[in-house]
């Protein structure tokens, strides 16, 4: 690029975002850079100020800038209920639909040992302890349906067995809406086999 260094510099650091390319951070950056809307000051502030003070909830391991996160201090919150997640974003789509008023335990994601994720990279010892230490009733599984998704749930459903606990499934299927023609044929298998009474 013939980018003066400062603009070649944060279209490097832009591209390390997700989805982010070449052009996407070039454009990015050049938007930035001549946006009357855009202030790189304040920008570059909120970015600094979201490091230095947003940080994992210790109970459940969303983010929050308190000692807590406000799912975990909520009274009204089913307390012996608690969805697994992998990631934060997993619980921000959970808590979108407004179908679920229990507790979250993000696991920070799912094994892969190709990748050198085991078990111990991920807070499933916190989520066993947690489960043991509150009397958790039951335990939902919201892992990704992926193979690293699956085998976490596997994992967990495992060590969660001998502990007086009900382990759950979120349900996989057709999604509503959709025409049966184009749903692939894992996702139909699926929803056959945890078919229910109508």
């Amino acid at each position: 690029m013939l980018l003066p260094a400062a603009l070649e510099r944060l279209v490097r650091e832009l591209k390390k975002l997700p989805g982010i390319g070449e052009k996407s951070a070039a454009r990015l950056a050049l938007h930035i850079l001549t946006s009357k809307r855009v202030d790189p000051v304040a920008l570059a502030s909120a970015i600094a100020e979201l490091r230095q003070q947003v940080h994992p909830c210790p109970i459940c391991g969303f983010y929050t800038d308190q000692p807590e996160c406000p799912i975990c201090r909520d009274p009204n919150r089913a307390g012996r209920v608690l969805c697994v997640v992998e990631q934060p974003r997993d619980l921000i789509a959970l808590e979108r639909s407004g179908g679920f008023r229990g507790r979250y335990h993000v696991l920070g994601g799912a094994l892969s040992p190709l990748d050198g994720v085991g078990p111990d990279a991920l807070r499933i010892k916190a989520l066993v302890a947690r489960v043991v230490a509150t009397g958790v009733t039951e335990t939902i599984l919201a892992t990704g349906t992926g193979v690293g998704g699956e085998a976490t749930a596997v994992y967990v459903a495992r060590l969660l067995k001998d502990k007086n606990v009900r382990v759950t499934r979120l349900a996989h299927g057709v999604p509503l809406g959709s025409e049966l023609e184009y749903v692939d044929a894992a996702t139909l298998e699926r929803a056959l086999s945890g078919r229910r009474e109508f």
